[in-house]
C-alpha cells in the first residue's frame, strides 16, 4: 500500500473513531498527560499499521484491534513501573466501604465509579468493557479480541451484575 492510500485510511480512521478513541484512552489512562501521550501512540500505531491492511475484516474492526492492542501494550509497560494490583471481573468485589459517590450523583460522577472500577480490571477484561460502552457488537469484540462470543458474553453479564450490585447498595437505578 502507498503512502498516500495509508495517510487516506488514517484520516477516516480518525474522523470516524477519534472521539471513541479518545474515550478509550480515558479508559486506559487516568493521567490526562499521559492520557495524551497514549492517544499520540495508538494515532502512531494505527498510521503504521495501515501499511499492512488489506481489507480482509472490517476498517472499525482494524481500528480497534490495533487500538487496544496498543493501549494493551502501553499499560503493561506501566504495569512493570508501577507494579499495580489488577483484578479480573470475574473476581471484582466492591467493598462496602469503598466510597460512594452515587448519593444525588451526577452521569459524570456515575462515569467516574465505572471508570474506577474498569480501572482495576486485567487489561483483557478492560479491553472487552470499554469496547462494549463504546456501542460495539459482542460479535465484533470477539473479532477484536481473540475471545469468543459466549466469553464476551459472560464478561459483560458479570460487569453489569458488578455495577447493578453496585448502585443498588446506594439505592439508585442502573
Amino acid at each position: 500500500m502507498n503512502e498516500a492510500e495509508q495517510d487516506r485510511l488514517f484520516a477516516d480512521a480518525i474522523g470516524r473513531f477519534g472521539g471513541a478513541l479518545a474515550r478509550m484512552a480515558r479508559g486506559y489512562e487516568a493521567d490526562a498527560d499521559l492520557r495524551r501521550d497514549l492517544e499520540q501512540d495508538i494515532q502512531i500505531a494505527l498510521w503504521q499499521s495501515f501499511a499492512g491492511f488489506d481489507g480482509r475484516c472490517a476498517l472499525s474492526t482494524w481500528v480497534w484491534r490495533v487500538a487496544h492492542n496498543r493501549a494493551t501494550s502501553y499499560i503493561m509497560a506501566r504495569r512493570r513501573h508501577t507494579r499495580r494490583r489488577w483484578t479480573n471481573i470475574e473476581d471484582i468485589e466492591l467493598a462496602s466501604d469503598d466510597p460512594n459517590p452515587f448519593d444525588r450523583a451526577t452521569s459524570e460522577q456515575a462515569l467516574a465509579q465505572i471508570l474506577s472500577i474498569i480501572d482495576r480490571l486485567d487489561p483483557p477484561d478492560r479491553q472487552i468493557l470499554l469496547l462494549y460502552l463504546e456501542g460495539i457488537a459482542g460479535a465484533e469484540i470477539g473479532e477484536i479480541t481473540g475471545v469468543s462470543p459466549d466469553a464476551v458474553a459472560t464478561k459483560i453479564h458479570r460487569f453489569k451484575a458488578t455495577l447493578t450490585r453496585r448502585f443498588a447498595q446506594s439505592g439508585d437505578a442502573l
